[in-house]
């Protein structure tokens, strides 16, 4: 992600307005529920007088004419513009063309734009001058630098940027996915949408007027599920993530010139919280994700046993805080990015990704976490999407809403998923391997789940076999003594541990223990005492949370090695100059 000011006048290069013209368009309806939201001030709040002269400093003078456009939805925005004379109407829209007014700005001293904006992302809606504009333009390492500075307005300004982008994915101004209800390439999209906080809408290819329609219009193929039209009319046909993400605008732009002081490859916990320190101490950050903030704990339907939110808090909520905390600071966060390779053979180390870019930075801190562990089950991955899942999010509990699933798994990661599903689902059948779950799940976890009246916990039980046509109908199960028996069930939701994300480490050459997590400090054989105890086997490269050997598989573990590693780069970096 480039941290280049995009065009060096003044004034950014301007999208036509003719492209969308329903914009222009003064019959346009405003849509009244956002007019009329419990939190509509804080969203569109209006700078004092004495505000608008504090941002001065960090921004740049432009002016519009009526009738151009600000940005449009999916080509990147150019900043924050905080208005102080003029006219301009925002215009959500969708891949199949409708359009309503979100906000019109009036007023000297609104600002607009959401918080997408700290990490130049494309927009999701239409800003159009409806009369002469005069703004203050804040770039988006403008915008960073004037919240660091000025803490207070900077927090006014950072909620209604949140709040703006909570508001548009309410709406599901954006991408529209169609597929036949629970298609599994179907479920994948929503969850990295979801995730990555994108606003989208999803038609039943089978049921939704429309979708019949538009299905009747572009006549696909039974293998072209889902479809999925971009704010730009776009239509692509059962694309992957990262076709999608190409089409929405998100892959992220690296200076390959730039040398970073420290990049991380996962954005989980662990890895999110090195962003933070790192970069608000004033490093220079790249962190890489293949799929979304937050790692498996922002698939959490509830963390309770978290430092300082004693309600609770999901796990894409905490991974979405953090993920802002981070850009706020600076950090440069590419998602969805994946890393193919580490090469450590010369300093400073190169981080290589799938699409043959290089990332170089003085230190690399590999937060990869862990990827779900499947079980020896006959026929499991042929019904992974289609009725096997390894997560528990909203996506999965509507679709099997009234319905019995199955729950394999006995961590804690299982049980916040059986508390999570036993409100949705008719029934949860949760079987576990061992006798009793006391010895590997939090006691607070155990007694909720003991108390739900629609959970049965099946003791000393595996699964052996999967069965059915287009989606799961049976599954077939081994108990003690030999017992065995079959049940009914189109949902089972697989939660038995993780395996070490590690494979991309072998061009490194990083120690690893004998399950392929990485060795780091005094447990790295031959080495002796380690002054540094993240440090892994090579100089320079640090290891944190999950994926390292030894370490404690909770958030708050993570997230303090991730703020532990940063004193130890500063370390590392300060000895290299000192010798350089």
């Amino acid at each position: 992600m480039s941290n280049e000011p995009t065009p060096s006048d003044e004034t950014p290069s301007r999208p036509q307005a003719t492209d969308a013209p329903w914009g222009a368009d003064d019959a346009l309806l405003e849509d009244p529920s956002v007019r009329d939201h419990p939190r509509h001030q804080q969203m569109f709040p209006v700078l004092a007088e004495a505000e608008i002269e504090r941002i001065r400093r960090f921004g740049h003078a432009s002016r519009y004419a009526k009738g151009e456009l600000l940005y449009r939805a999916g080509s990147l925005c150019p900043g924050v513009f905080v208005l102080l004379s003029g006219k301009v109407r925002i215009v959500g829209r969708d891949g199949l063309g409708h359009a309503r007014v979100i906000h019109t700005y009036t007023r000297r001293g609104e600002f607009t734009s959401d918080v997408t904006q700290l990490s130049n992302k494309p927009a999701v809606v239409d800003a159009h001058v409806t009369e002469d504009v005069e703004a203050m333009l804040l770039r988006p390492e403008e915008l960073s630098a004037m919240m660091i500075s000025e803490a207070d307005l900077g927090e006014k300004i950072m909620r209604a940027l949140i709040l703006r982008r909570v508001l548009v994915i309410e709406r599901g101004h954006g991408v529209v996915l169609v597929g036949p209800s629970g298609n599994g390439r179907l479920v994948a999209l929503q969850n990295f949408l979801r995730r990555n906080a994108f606003p989208s809408l999803t038609l039943d290819a089978n049921q939704d007027a429309e979708a019949i329609a538009l299905l009747e219009r572009l006549t696909p193929q039974p293998d072209d599920f889902p479809l999925v039209l971009c704010p730009d009319g776009t239509v692509l046909r059962n694309p992957d993530e990262g076709q999608l993400a190409s089409c929405l605008g998100l892959i992220p732009e690296f200076d390959p010139a730039h040398v970073y002081d420290v990049a991380i490859v996962g954005a989980g916990p662990a890895g999110l919280a090195t962003a933070v320190y790192a970069a608000s101490e004033g490093l220079s950050v790249a962190a890489l994700d293949c799929r979304a903030p937050g790692g498996q704990a922002g698939m959490s339907s509830r963390i309770e046993n978290y430092l300082g939110f004693p309600t609770g808090i999901t796990g894409q909520a905490l991974a979405g805080r953090a993920f802002v905390q981070a850009q706020k600071f600076g950090a440069h966060i590419g998602i969805p990015c994946e890393v193919k390779a580490l090469y450590c053979d010369k300093q400073p180390p190169v981080v290589e990704l799938t699409d043959g870019r290089r990332i170089t930075a003085r230190s690399v801190v590999i937060a990869s976490g862990a990827e779900y562990r499947r079980p020896d089950i006959d026929g499991l991955a042929r019904f992974e999407g289609s009725g096997v899942y390894y997560w528990a999010t909203p996506i999965e509990a509507r679709l099997c809403r009234k319905e019995p699933v199955l729950l394999v798994g006995g961590g804690n990661s299982a049980g916040q998923a059986v508390v999570y599903l036993a409100s949705h689902a008719e029934h949860v059948h949760m079987f576990i391997r061992g006798a009793s779950l006391e010895h590997s799940m939090s006691h607070y976890l155990v007694e909720r789940i003991m108390s739900l009246p629609n959970v049965t916990l099946h003791a000393r039980f595996e699964l052996t076999a999967l069965e059915g046509d287009a989606r799961l109908e049976r599954v077939s199960f081994r108990g003690a003594g030999g017992i065995e028996g079959t049940m009914t069930a189109h949902h089972l939701f697989v939660f038995i541990g993780a395996e070490p994300n590690t494979g991309w480490l072998k061009t490194c050459g990083v120690s690893l223990d004998d399950k392929g997590f990485v060795l780091t400090g005094a447990d790295i054989p031959g080495l002796g005492l380690q002054p540094m105890s993240l440090q892994t086997s090579v100089s320079g490269v640090f290891a944190i949370g999950d994926v390292r050997s030894g370490s404690t598989k909770r958030v708050a573990s993570a997230v303090g090695e991730g703020a532990a590693v940063v004193a130890q780069i500063h370390r590392l970096l300060a000895d290299a100059r000192v010798t350089g």
